[in-house]
């Protein structure tokens, strides 16, 4: 079960139930990933609303990760989504928010979706 006051949420996928967690080990892999030098960088990019599915796909395994969860970047892509993205991208939404505490803008969401 997530802990809120860690910042941690969950997401449900199938069956399977995963905890997101945006750790400090976390946000240093999303700033090497992303190629910027702070977390402000990292969240400027997240609030602007607007995500590729390949951003979408680095901050979901970057925090399944930082929940525990020991998946490569390829099974975090191979995972099915029986329910669409809208369950990955509000758990991500709410994951940015409990980090940064402000809600974006305009919530996350795969370009085209």
């Amino acid at each position: 079960m997530p802990n809120p006051r860690r910042g941690e949420v969950a997401l449900t996928i199938g069956s399977a139930r995963y905890t997101l967690c945006l750790t400090l080990g976390a946000l240093a892999d999303l700033e090497a990933a992303f190629g910027v030098e702070d977390l402000g960088a990292v969240a400027e990019r997240f609030g602007s609303g607007r995500l590729s599915s390949r951003d979408v796909l680095t901050l979901l395994a970057v925090a399944l990760r930082g929940g525990g969860h020991a998946l490569s970047d390829e099974a975090v892509a191979a995972l099915p989504l029986p329910d669409g993205i809208e369950p990955v991208a509000q758990a991500l939404a709410d994951l940015l928010l409990a980090t940064f505490g402000a809600s974006p803008a305009n919530p996350p969401r795969p370009q085209g979706a």
